[in-house]
């Protein structure tokens, strides 16, 4: 397989060009045997463990698929951001970087991104591995048209997204067109303040410095050409399995639904394209990745909609088996329970009122209040437990039989 050179994108990107561009364009690979070099993922594993020290081991492996899964992303749909992460610079971030640069599809290691229009114009081109580093600088939520960059890094991981771009006409007007904005990306900084969003589309590899010297130093004079050798073996590799990734679906782990299953589906199928003990590695890594998620909402590292708060706040006070409760019961209570999100000292900057919980559960999920008879207006749990269920909130045990309204005891309290 030839090692073309791409060329310069100075009139696209601020970037530094790469030492070299061994991936040949427009490839479209053959049909062969699942994994015909069974040991090439092990070889790219064993590699980057030489040179990289991840807190967990399983990363290595998790940065060996995601490596494979960038010659594969023209028969995925999807391709999930991946975060190099580390709460200090000297932790390995670039040398990761460097290493990714020479094993993944096309790499274009980005200095700087200087607007929206010229990373779809280069995408236009091919699909290429976009590496950003120091993206807690890059990224900056402070710096002009950082919030258009977003957009195309979020909107860029699944296929299909375009961006439209002024191109010059053919009378020397402009016209409108269309550009793709798919393509892999890595995001390497300090902490990176990534939005929400952004965060949802991303794989996670946190990185602390080497203190104690248990990895070699990537003196590129020495491991060049074998870093490429290396390179080129994993692009083989993918063009003899192609097909069968295109074709394979393999069966996720329970839990692995939604976005999750966005970001690791692609890494599973190329996983059960290589065989082996690939497959159960991957299913390995998305079971740490649910159990750490759900570690992370019950730390309250996940920010939610206030909506979404509201409805889950609601979940842990409703009274065991209580079929309706007042509007002004629980109003009283989240005050009382969650000072700080629904009490006066809030960010809202007012206590939580009636009008204001029955906008947010109407527009958010289109739960409204009604009465038992002539009595207050309030909520029954069978309008509230389907939605709970949905937002994957454990709602309260049925009620048996239908029940008086609760009404809070003195402070407030069930």
């Amino acid at each position: 397989m030839a090692r073309a050179r791409g060329e310069r994108m100075s009139d696209y990107l601020a970037v530094e060009d790469p030492p070299f561009d061994p991936w040949p364009v427009g490839s479209t690979g053959s049909v062969g045997s699942v994994g015909s070099d069974p040991g090439v993922l092990n070889r790219v594993r064993e590699w980057l463990g030489r040179f990289i020290l991840t807190v967990d081991d399983a990363d290595l492996d998790l940065l060996t698929l995601w490596a494979a899964h960038t010659h594969l992303c023209d028969v995925l749909y999807t391709t999930p951001r991946l975060v190099l992460d580390s709460p200090v610079p000297g932790a390995g971030k670039t040398t990761t970087c460097e290493h990714l640069q020479r094993l993944c599809r096309r790499p274009l290691q980005a200095a700087s991104l200087s607007s929206p229009a010229m990373l779809a114009r280069l995408l236009d081109k091919e699909l290429r591995t976009i590496l950003i580093d120091e993206v807690d600088r890059n990224l900056d939520p402070k710096r002009p048209g950082v919030e258009d960059l977003i957009a195309i890094i979020n909107a860029g991981y699944k296929r299909g997204a375009t961006r439209p771009v002024l191109v010059p006409g053919p009378k020397g007007d402009w016209d409108v067109k269309e550009m793709p904005t798919f393509s892999p990306v890595v995001l390497a900084g300090n902490a990176p303040n990534l939005p929400e969003d952004t965060r949802s589309r991303t794989i996670r590899v946190l990185l602390l410095p080497d203190l104690e010297g248990r990895v070699e130093t990537s003196d590129w004079e020495e491991i060049e050409a074998d870093a490429m050798d290396l390179g080129e073996a994993l692009s083989q590799w993918a063009d003899e399995t192609r097909e069968t990734v295109r074709a394979t679906r393999p069966e996720l782990p329970p839990g692995c639904v939604g976005r999750t299953k966005e970001r690791w589906n692609p890494l599973r199928r190329v996983a059960e394209a290589a065989g082996g003990h690939w497959p159960d590695v991957a299913d390995d890594l998305i079971r740490r990745d649910l159990i750490a998620a759900q570690m992370d909402r019950e730390d309250g590292m996940v920010t939610s909609p206030p909506a979404v708060t509201l409805l889950r706040d609601i979940a842990e006070l409703w009274p065991e088996a209580t079929a309706f409760v007042p509007t002004a019961a629980l109003v009283a209570d989240l005050v009382m329970r969650h000072p700080r999100m629904w009490g006066p000292e809030s960010a809202y900057g007012k206590a939580l009122t009636a009008q204001r919980m029955g906008r947010m559960l109407a527009q958010g999920f289109k739960v409204h209040s009604g009465r038992q008879g002539d009595g207050p207006r309030g909520y029954y749990r069978q309008a509230l437990s389907p939605v709970w269920r949905r937002m994957g909130i454990t709602p309260p045990d049925e009620p048996t039989e239908l029940t008086k309204p609760a009404e809070p005891t003195a402070g407030g309290a069930w």
